[in-house]
C-alpha cells in the first residue's frame, strides 16, 4: 500500500515575522520532518507543490539530525551565524540530498520496485526540506502567504532496488565577458555496482550546457566516454531519463561539465545567491540488495584550479565539442 506525506510548510513562517530586519534580497529556509524510527519506508516518488515566480529551488536533504532544533530556520551561506541559522542537516551527522526541484519541474515517479529506504535501519532519520526564495519583498508586509512544499509518496512494503543519488558540482569562478568549463571528476572505489536512471542539471543565469559521463578504460588504456546526460539548464530542471543505463562499477569515473557564458564585468564565483553561480549534475540510481554508495558527493576546486585536460586527471580522448552543444 502506497501512503503520501507531504513536507511541512516553509513559506508559512514568511508571515509570521520570520524575516524582520533581514536586509538581503534572498533567504533560505529549511523545515525537518522526522521519521519513524522503529519502522521502514520506501519513498518512491516526489511531488512539487511550488512556483517558480515565488520558489527559486527546492531540496529534500535526508538526514541523521537537522541542523536545527527549530521548526524553521535559515539554512542558507547568508545567515551569518544567527541564532536561527544553521546547515540543513546538523554537523556531523549524515546527509545526503535525495531529491531537488527548479523552474517548474513536475512531480518525480521512481521505476518500479526502486526506493529511498528512509527511517528504521537507515542513516536518514529525519527529511529536511530547503526552499531558496530569491526575491522575499513581497513577504516582507506580511500579508503574501506561501505554502511551498514537497508531496512525498512512500510505501512500508520492503523494496530490493535502494535508491541513492550523487551530487556532482564544482567550486571555481567566471571570469567577466568569457566563456568557461567548469567541470568536476571522481573515481567509483566501492565494490558496488549502480544502475542510473536518471539525472537532473542545475546553474544559475550563466549556464548554458551542463553534461555528466561514466569513463571507462579499455583494454588498451583508451578513455570511453558514455553519455549519462546533458541539458540547457535554464530549461525545466527535474529528473530527466538518463542517455544510457548500463552500470557503473569499481574503477569507473563520473565527470561533469557545465558551460557558462558571462557578459558581465565582473567575476562570478560560485555561491548561494542569484549574483554567483552554481554548476550541479545529479545522478540518480539504484543498487539491488545492498546499501547505496557512500560517496554522496563529487566536488573539484573549478576554474581556473581544475580541469578535465589537467595533467594528473590522465584523462584522454575527452569530448571537448559534444560536452558543451547538444
Amino acid at each position: 500500500m502506497t501512503s503520501y506525506k507531504r513536507c511541512q510548510r516553509c513559506g508559512a513562517q514568511i508571515t509570521q515575522g520570520g524575516i524582520m530586519g533581514w536586509n538581503n534580497p534572498e533567504l533560505y529556509l529549511c523545515t525537518p520532518v522526522k521519521v519513524d524510527y522503529t519502522k521502514s519506508y520506501y519513498i518512491v516518488g516526489f511531488e512539487p507543490n511550488a512556483t517558480m515566480a515565488t520558489a527559486h529551488h527546492m531540496l529534500l536533504y535526508g538526514c541523521g539530525q537537522p541542523g536545527s532544533e527549530s521548526a524553521v530556520w535559515n539554512c542558507g551561506e547568508m545567515a551569518g551565524g544567527s541564532e536561527e541559522s544553521g546547515s540543513p542537516c546538523g554537523s556531523g551527522a549524515p546527509s545526503q540530498i535525495i531529491y531537488a526541484w527548479a523552474r517548474d519541474a513536475p512531480k518525480l515517479e521512481l521505476p518500479e520496485g526502486v526506493g529511498f529506504k528512509v527511517g528504521k535501519d537507515s542513516p536518514i532519520q529525519y527529511i529536511v526540506l530547503q526552499v531558496h526564495y530569491a526575491h522575499i519583498d513581497k513577504f516582507k508586509d506580511g500579508t503574501t502567504y506561501d505554502d511551498s512544499g514537497i508531496f512525498i509518496h512512500y510505501t512500508t512494503k520492503p523494496l530490493s532496488k535502494q535508491a541513492g543519488v550523487i551530487l556532482l558540482g564544482t567550486a571555481g569562478y567566471i571570469p567577466p565577458m568569457a566563456t568557461e568549463h567548469m567541470e568536476t571528476l571522481c573515481d567509483i572505489q566501492e565494490e558496488k555496482v549502480i544502475h542510473p536512471f536518471a539525472y537532473r542539471t542545475h546553474t544559475h543565469s550563466l549556464g548554458r550546457m551542463v553534461s555528466g559521463y561514466r569513463i571507462r578504460k579499455d583494454e588498451k588504456g583508451a578513455d570511453q566516454w558514455t553519455l549519462l546526460g546533458k541539458r540547457d539548464p535554464l530549461t525545466p530542471q527535474m529528473f530527466y531519463p538518463v542517455e544510457n543505463r548500463d552500470p557503473i562499477r569499481k574503477n569507473d569515473r563520473l565527470a561533469a561539465r557545465c558551460t557558462m557564458e558571462s557578459n558581465r564585468t565582473r567575476i562570478t564565483k560560485i555561491g548561494a545567491t542569484n549574483e554567483d553561480e552554481m554548476c550541479n549534475f545529479y545522478l540518480m540510481y539504484y543498487v539491488e540488495d545492498g546499501d547505496p554508495l557512500q560517496m554522496k558527493y563529487c566536488f573539484s576546486n573549478g576554474p581556473p584550479l581544475f580541469r578535465w585536460s589537467n595533467r594528473e586527471t590522465e584523462l584522454n580522448h575527452i569530448p571537448d565539442y559534444d560536452a558543451s552543444h547538444l
